[in-house]
């Protein structure tokens, strides 16, 4: 029997990736795109998914009750990915994280509890670990977040997994690393980088570039996902990481060469305010029900840049949109 999914901030980069994923795996899966289209959800991106019959897009916002209630009937998976999620937009201002990651979390949680949902995702972050000094951090580590964005992400788990504890709610939370690839909002560090230099632009790199982050290709991050609505526990955490960290400055050398590029196009700038040196997560949890990233950087760094040189089309229009 085929099931119904709500899939939240599904015109952004990790969501749409999802539900195309859901497609190529889950043929006959119903889609219910939930999307208010703020900045970094693209009505391009909602206009690629249309073509699916399976796929209906709902322009709405989860901070409106209403509207969720209303998106929730009939549902059997919410897989909640909708959030404000870049670091310096929190820093700047952080009361919209608030509302949204916390507040609108809460309004999804209680519709589907009300509509007996049988499978919440809560998707979030490693930066509710904090910086990780040292080692690999488990499901089971402290909760150190040090910008409003991750704290508003470690808010909105704790939230979703009392859900369980109070109500026997089947919520899975997952907390996955940096993810990459296509359909990328440019102003994360990646595509940021890449299309500043297709367009003869240099690159801003915060400080030295020692800060070292995990980067998980999204179709690997969406084929945990997947495998967590059928076999996950509910009220159970879930890491996700492909185990490849690499500092910031060797990602943006990586970069330049696959652009042709030398270092004269690295413009140093000042650091970011509680810049976490280091993300790592221990993922062995998930990995023992058999997943495992089926993608290295190496396979895929150079595809992904080679995605924004061919999807120019995709991508200037909100480059130049922020201008």
């Amino acid at each position: 029997m085929s099931r119904t999914y709500l899939v939240t901030g599904g015109a952004g980069f990790i969501g749409s990736n999802f539900i195309r994923y859901l497609f190529d795996h889950e043929g006959d899966a119903e889609v219910r795109n939930f999307d208010s289209l703020a900045y970094a959800g693209v009505k391009a991106t909602v206009e690629e998914l249309d073509t699916n019959p399976n796929h209906t897009f709902i322009h709405a916002d989860i901070n409106d009750p209403a509207a969720v209630d209303e998106a929730m009937d009939a549902v059997d998976v919410v897989v909640h990915f909708a959030a404000e999620s870049h670091v310096d937009r929190s820093i700047s201002g952080p009361s919209v994280f608030l509302q949204t990651n916390v507040v609108g979390t809460g309004n999804l949680l209680d519709s589907a509890r009300r509509h007996d949902v049988t499978c919440f995702v809560h998707v979030s972050t490693d930066e509710v670990y904090g910086s990780v000094a040292e080692g690999f951090a488990t499901e089971e580590w402290k909760l150190d977040p040090s910008s409003p964005y991750s704290s508003s992400k470690a808010g909105s788990d704790l939230l979703a997994l009392s859900y369980h504890v109070t109500f026997g709610f089947p919520v899975v939370v997952t907390r996955c690393t940096n993810n990459y690839g296509p359909y990328q909002f440019p102003e994360k560090v990646i595509p940021l980088f890449v299309t500043n230099l297709l367009a003869g632009e240099k690159v801003p790199l915060y400080g030295e570039g020692q800060n070292e982050r995990d980067w998980l290709y999204v179709e690997d991050h969406c084929s945990a996902i997947h495998l967590l609505v059928d076999e996950g526990g509910a009220g159970e955490i879930y890491n996700i990481g492909a185990d490849a960290q690499v500092k910031n400055i060797d990602l943006t050398r990586r970069i330049l060469e696959a652009l042709g590029k030398d270092d004269s196009f690295i413009e140093r700038v000042p650091d970011r305010l509680g810049h976490d040196l280091r993300y790592a997560v221990d993922s062995s949890k998930i990995r023992s029900m058999g997943w495992e990233p089926g993608h290295t950087l190496d396979d895929r760094l150079a595809e992904t840049v080679d995605w924004y040189r061919q999807r120019s089309d995709w991508w200037q229009p909100l480059t130049l949109a922020a201008k």
